[in-house]
């Protein structure tokens, strides 16, 4: 089918990994150099699958967490994280946390660091305008799909099974991110890095929007942990970060400028 005038080129594709489904949507770029960029993007993906696992025995955090491997004998990429996820842990106070109890485990970082770099890898492609790469729900933008149009993401509401609870808009700005914590399609699974157990607060979704996907999914899980009214509190406490917050009574709490993104 031939482009529109003045349409871009569209590559999508969808990569299961990771546990979940990583979906692409790049826009202009020469479609072979796209292609490429879309295989080294997806290898990533796997590779990070590979050495982050903590369901593999032989991945290099399982290895490490043995006290087998030290972080100086790891991969760079297990370094990258492990910095983040330190930087993560200092700016929430301790309420992300890759360790628990005695456990170590960084599986709540390198989904949206992986999804964050591999948008970051298309976007590099000379000619591309626009990515879009949702892993698992959570979701890095770059640029702008068209001319004139602007990425859009519909926000599930968890407490209306496929209902919107918002639509963000990435209209103005250069990169986006959106990521959501909550309990509607995991159940309880986010930890209360103080006790090592579920954490028990009023939550049932916490959504943040900020440029990085790294960031938006741990503030997400920091803030979740915290409960509405401390979380709505740290999240406008940080630069560049907006949130959204779904209460179990139907309550829906958000920073200030959130609304600037609506739309």
């Amino acid at each position: 089918m031939a482009e529109r005038a003045g349409t871009p080129h569209v590559l999508r594709h969808a990569e299961e990994v990771m546990g979940t489904v990583f979906s692409f949507d790049v826009r202009g770029g020469d479609p072979g150099e796209v292609r490429a960029a879309l295989e080294s993007a997806v290898a990533g993906l796997h590779r990070a699958d590979a050495v982050f696992s903590t369901y593999r025995e032989d991945s290099e955090v399982s290895r490490l967490a043995r006290e087998e491997l030290t972080p100086e004998e790891c991969a760079p990429e297990v370094r990258e994280v492990l910095a983040l996820a330190a930087e993560a842990e200092r700016v929430s106070d301790g309420w992300f946390s890759t360790r628990y109890r005695g456990t170590f485990d960084p599986t709540g970082i390198v989904k949206g660091w992986s999804a964050e770099r591999a948008a970051r890898t298309l976007a590099a492609v000379p000619g591309v305008c626009g990515v879009s790469v949702n892993g698992g729900g959570d979701v890095q933008m770059v640029g702008a799909p068209e001319p004139h149009r602007a990425w859009r993401v519909g926000v599930a509401d968890p407490l209306r099974p496929g209902g919107l609870a918002a639509v963000v808009s990435a209209a103005g700005a250069d990169e986006l991110a959106v990521a959501t914590s909550g309990t509607a399609e995991r159940g309880a699974h986010i930890v209360d890095p103080r006790t090592g157990r579920s954490a028990v607060t009023d939550l049932v979704a916490v959504t943040v929007v900020t440029p990085r996907l790294t960031w938006a999914d741990c503030w997400a899980t920091a803030a979740f942990a915290m409960g509405s009214r401390a979380g709505l509190a740290w999240l406008e406490s940080l630069p560049d970060v907006e949130g959204l917050l779904i209460t179990a009574g139907d309550e829906v709490r958000c920073t200030g400028g959130l609304a600037t993104r609506l739309g």
